[in-house]
C-alpha cells in the first residue's frame, strides 16, 4: 500500500505527512511505517533517501535532507524547541509571545547516515557524508565525511570509497544495469 501516492515516494499506511504541500520529494524515497513529518515550512527532501520507522520530523522550520542519505529508527529532528532556562514558560497552547521558542533550519548533507534513537536540535547542518552513531545528541555543525558520536568526532568516513561506488552506481543506471540491492 502507498497512502499518499506521491510519485517516486513510497510510503505505508501508518506513515503520517501534514503539510504535503511544503514538502518537494525527490524520486526513489522509502518512508517507513509510524514515520511523522509536520512540514509547516518549506521541506526538500533529496532522491535516493530513507526515512525508517517511529522517526519525527518537526518544528516549524525548514529541513533538507541530500540524495542517498538515510534516517534510522527513531530519530527526532527537530527545527524547532523551547527553551525553559529563561523567561518563556509553557507549551503550543501558550501564544509564542510568552514562549522562548527557537527555530532554526536543519539541512543534511548528501550521503549522510543518522545512527538509531539520535536527535538533531535546532540550526544543525550535516556536512556531506558525515555520520551520526545512535543515540546521539547533535547541537553543532558537524563537518563533512565525519564520523561522529553526539558532537564529538571519532573517526573520518571513507570519502574516495564512497565516492567512486557512487559513480560505480551512476555509471550502471546510465547504463541500464537492474539496481541490485541486498
Amino acid at each position: 500500500m502507498d497512502k499518499y501516492n506521491i510519485p517516486g515516494v513510497r510510503t505505508f499506511e501508518f506513515t503520517k505527512i501534514i503539510g504535503l504541500e511544503n514538502i518537494e520529494f525527490g524520486r526513489n524515497v522509502l518512508i517507513d511505517d509510524f514515520v511523522l513529518i509536520y512540514a509547516k515550512n518549506k521541506i526538500k527532501i533529496g532522491n535516493y533517501v530513507h526515512i525508517a520507522c517511529f522517526t519525527s520530523i518537526t518544528g516549524g522550520e525548514k529541513f533538507e535532507m541530500g540524495d542517498f542519505s538515510g534516517i534510522s529508527q527513531g530519530c527526532r529532528i527537530l527545527t524547532g524547541t523551547e527553551d525553559f532556562k529563561f523567561w518563556g514558560f509553557g507549551n503550543p497552547t501558550i501564544d509564542e509571545r510568552y514562549r522562548n521558542t527557537e527555530r532554526a533550519p536543519i539541512c543534511l548533507g548528501r550521503f549522510c547516515l543518522i545512527g538509531a534513537n539520535s536527535v538533531i536540535l535546532p540550526g544543525v547542518t550535516i556536512g556531506e557524508g558525515a555520520t551520526v552513531g545512535a543515540c546521539s545528541v547533535v547541537s553543532k555543525n558537524l563537518d563533512p565525511w565525519g564520523i561522529y558520536v553526539g558532537n564529538r568526532k571519532v573517526g573520518e568516513r571513507d570519502r574516495e570509497g564512497v565516492l567512486k561506488t557512487y559513480e560505480r552506481f551512476l555509471h550502471e543506471l546510465e547504463s541500464g544495469a537492474d539496481d541490485k540491492r541486498a
